[in-house]
């Protein structure tokens, strides 16, 4: 079970005193979303045999086929799963024609971190959030920061067994008004990501979920339709580009973001811009201009900077002009909360009321303060900021 460590300090620009709620086979503390497993690189060698069976639970979304096959209903790859074998993802499994999720309440990594550093930026500002994760993701993406537990099988990495109400009860514990189901893919744990937000919500605790937004529609509505808000990770706006650096699909992910639209979920993107890969004018503009008519303008976007990772290490760091560009492009086709992630201290951090310009929350890394917006609205001009600025 998680357990509970001393009060520890942030160091750099964070400035803010966090707890390090590391799981019992001591999961290393993030950095702007990264999250190590214990072991930090999962390794052919298995740990220390774990009781498997606690955290096997059936899967909500799959139909069953002839000769004990499945078809996953989770994700747009509908994977065709036969007897004993498992999905893309790695962690679900058939178990003679049922399917069943192994990450359930298993936890590989869990941290007390800013709401800025998932980034939401619109959604209480100042405020903490419990976060966790479980092995496993449904892409494969050539930057991934978090790889040593995205890509690895349950088995392979060290976790604790830490059921929904803990979690819920933890979070109350050290005064976060929200849990984060982050780091790896949220989508490929949803049955705990569901009974989690359930718990969480019956203790007075709010749910937030960081995705790749790579889901189908009716596990969507089921499993984010719990949460309070999100934040997608649109990797590029070219089919080309998910298909050869993110091994999926951008068709289902902006279909995801317009249903979150029309269940009234308050969501974020972020858009990690990768140099010479999806850096383009002509990217940054068709962005723009499909936000603006299908989300509307007042959807923030993230544009962050790319640092090198997992298999992509031949790239440089994105050049901060680079991401000037594109916030300027996005600013001219309208966009009113257009921000500029993972360089402290760039005035693109900072809110800024879109009608008279005023200063509205000043950000220093992963820290909001002089938040001037009362009522939901700008205090000095009244124009509505739309989020969620209260808990």
């Amino acid at each position: 079970m998680i357990r509970d460590v001393d009060l520890q300090h942030g160091g750099g620009l964070d400035r803010r005193s966090f707890l390090k709620c590391a799981v019992a086979s001591g999961a290393a503390l993030g950095k702007s979303e990264m999250a190590h497993s214990a072991t930090g690189v999962p390794s052919a060698e298995a740990p220390p045999k774990q009781d498997d069976a606690r955290f096997v639970v059936e899967a909500k979304f799959y139909q069953k086929l002839q000769n004990s096959k499945i078809k996953c209903k989770l994700c747009p790859r509908e994977c065709t799963v036969g007897d004993k074998e498992r999905g893309y993802c790695g962690v679900r499994e058939n178990r003679g024609g049922s399917y069943y999720s192994l990450v359930h309440s298993r936890v590989c990594a869990a941290h007390v971190d800013p709401i800025e550093k998932k980034p939401l930026f619109h959604y209480l500002p100042g405020t903490t959030a419990f976060s966790l994760a479980t092995a496993g993701c449904n892409v494969n993406c050539k930057f991934c920061q978090n790889w040593d537990i995205s890509q690895a099988r349950p088995e392979q990495i060290p976790a604790d067994y830490a059921p929904p109400q803990r979690i819920a009860a933890l979070a109350k514990q050290y005064n976060c008004p929200t849990i984060a189901y982050t780091y790896s893919e949220p989508v490929v744990f949803a049955e705990f990501v569901m009974d989690t937000a359930d718990a969480g919500h019956q203790a007075g605790v709010r749910s937030i979920v960081v995705s790749n937004g790579y889901i189908q529609e009716e596990a969507l509505h089921a499993a984010y339709g719990k949460m309070d808000a999100v934040k997608i990770d649109l990797k590029s706006f070219s089919e080309s580009y998910y298909k050869q650096v993110v091994t999926g699909q951008l068709k289902p992910v902006l279909e995801t973001l317009v249903t979150l639209r029309k269940m009234g979920k308050w969501t974020e993107i972020v858009y990690l811009v990768v140099p010479t890969l999806n850096d383009s004018d002509q990217e940054f503009r068709g962005l723009a201009q499909w936000v603006k008519a299908n989300l509307g303008v007042d959807v923030p976007l993230h544009f962050t900077q790319f640092h090198p990772q997992y298999l992509m290490k031949n790239l440089p760091i994105t050049p901060v002009p680079t991401l000037d560009r594109a916030k300027a492009i996005a600013d001219a086709e309208g966009l009113h909360f257009v921000y500029i992630g993972n360089v402290p201290g760039h005035p693109a951090q900072n809110t800024y009321c879109p009608k008279c310009k005023k200063l509205l929350v000043e950000r220093v890394g992963f820290t909001a303060s002089n938040i001037a917006i009362r009522k939901d609205s700008c205090s000095f001009c009244q124009h509505p900021i739309p989020g969620v600025w209260h808990v």
